[in-house]
């Protein structure tokens, strides 16, 4: 008897194409990541991994591609199955290849057809670019055009599965919105990391949620809100049992005392109420730590500020690969809030850049004032430095002598404390480098805050205590962010659109 196509299909779309079996790995010395992890992903699934920052997902892509090797336990990827990663950021060596070295990098043989391969890929992750793109060089592109060709590189490949790490950021709406078109019509399997909530329940089957606290994965299944609120559902169901149990054992060991002073035989029902107020107490369920977000902040601004901080008479924008000048009459003084708005690749960055090095010809910023300035590839950061050396670094930028008491005292607020405070700043997740930057804002008490998509690679617990802080910010600040939920709930006193 000869199986049907539509049975051998369904079979395959059935098959278990990756297997964790009880697997382990540490970074360097006692940095547990995983502790004896087990899950299957199959064939055609879409899933979400979902865990803090530095809990180790991306690690988790790194084992599945074979990258990084397990301490312990065995990792099982289907013979045949390829496997495609679009990564966060442009490797530093790579910066300097064309956009046709840079995908040609991407497959092992020679490919004969690159450029209209490139071509259509381009077209998928709405960068349509000028004829000439193929010799552009990679670090010529806005942060992000090179999200955008950091996603391509990847889906030309056309994986049996497709990892993504933070796809969305540097994305503007119409950016998120092809690529989530792109993902539900995707017939393959999709491992994703981010922090988008809409964007993860568009297309999203189930949740890998990595416990940073215990290093398992638990598995589940259903769209992403659902998934969250069973999450969340599960945690409060778990407290209120511990918490009829913590009762029930304080009651048995309170017996348990007053038989044992009355003495006697009752010692015997003393005992047993002991032991049975222990038996209580191995059923008690560890509970989840919930995420842990960071503490309220201020960013202090730079004292004495008075009068005209930043002016801008004129800027460029880049239109169709020409630069083109502007007239602008744009002051900000203290306390003023400026959003800077237009899409990937018009030129914002490039006029933040300018900004902060104070090389520009219609920007002045004025003589004396400090800048505090977030980018969004973290350039302003000494990879070689250690967390400790960047923010004692930034105390003393910020006019204070080194008191190592209330450094440490603002890292840990960022959630920056023990093993963290000692890291390479290379080492470090992107999520993390992030909390680094701002704990480095705080200790520089900017008189200018420059920020440039400040959302990015955060924990969505974190955003609004930073939205909060940017808020209340009290010198001149000017913002780039992708995302309107983060942007409505800091005060805008003035937008400059370099669209229009």
């Amino acid at each position: 008897m000869t199986m049907s196509k539509e049975v051998k299909d369904n079979q395959k779309t059935q098959e278990t194409i990756v297997r964790f079996e009880k697997v382990s790995f540490e970074w360097g010395v006692n940095k547990p990541i995983l502790d004896s992890v087990s899950f299957t992903v199959r064939r055609g699934m879409k899933f979400t991994l979902m865990g803090q920052n530095g809990a180790g997902k991306s690690t988790i892509f790194g084992l599945i591609s074979g990258t990084n090797k397990p301490e312990s336990g065995t990792i099982n990827v289907v013979q045949g199955v390829s496997i495609a990663s679009a990564r966060q950021v442009i490797p530093r060596g790579e910066l300097d290849l064309t956009v046709r070295e840079f995908f040609e990098k991407c497959f092992t043989k020679k490919v004969y057809d690159i450029d209209p391969r490139i071509d259509d890929v381009l077209e998928v992750v709405n960068l349509k670019g000028h004829t000439k793109i193929h010799d552009k060089i990679m670090r010529t592109f806005s942060g992000g055009q090179q999200a955008r060709l950091l996603l391509a590189s990847a889906l030309i490949q056309d994986p049996d599965l497709l990892l993504l790490d933070e796809p969305t950021n540097n994305l503007d709406k119409a950016g998120i919105a092809h690529l989530t078109n792109f993902l539900i019509n995707y017939k393959k399997t999709v491992l994703v990391i981010s922090h988008d909530a809409e964007f993860l329940n568009a297309f999203t089957h189930g949740v890998l949620y990595l416990d940073v606290y215990t290093k398992k994965i638990e598995q589940y299944v259903g769209n992403y809100f659902n998934v969250v609120k069973d999450i969340t559902a599960r945690v409060e169901k778990e407290n209120m049992k511990n918490a009829q149990l913590q009762k029930e054992i304080q009651a048995k060991k309170d017996q348990a005392n007053v038989f044992a002073y009355k003495g006697g035989g009752l010692r015997l029902v003393a005992k047993r109420m002991r032991e049975k107020a222990e038996e209580l107490e191995e059923q008690i369920v560890e509970v989840r730590k919930e995420d842990r977000s960071i503490r309220p902040f201020t960013i202090p601004s730079q004292p004495d500020l008075i009068g005209e901080i930043l002016h801008i008479s004129s800027f460029e924008t880049l239109k169709n690969g020409k630069l083109v000048k502007h007239k602008a009459k744009i002051s900000l003084n203290k306390n003023e809030h400026l959003l800077l708005q237009g899409p990937n690749g018009i030129g914002k960055t490039t006029l933040l850049e300018r900004l902060a090095s104070g090389h520009a010809e219609g920007e002045k910023v004025r003589e004396g004032i400090r800048i505090g300035y977030y980018r969004q590839d973290f350039s302003t950061l000494n990879f070689d430095d250690t967390v400790y050396q960047s923010l004692s670094s930034a105390m003393l930028a910020g006019g204070e002598r080194l008191d190592e008491e209330r450094m440490r005292s603002v890292a840990a607020g960022f959630l920056i404390t023990g093993e963290f405070i000692r890291t390479r700043i290379g080492d470090l997740s992107e999520g993390q480098k992030g909390l680094v930057a701002f704990a480095r804002l705080v200790l520089i008490k900017p008189g200018l805050l420059i920020l440039d998509e400040p959302t990015n690679h955060i924990n969505f617990r974190h955003l609004p205590i930073i939205a909060e802080a940017l808020d209340k910010y009290a010198g001149a600040m000017i913002l780039v962010s992708h995302v309107p939920e983060f942007v409505k709930q800091i005060r805008i006193d003035e937008v400059l659109d370099l669209e229009k």
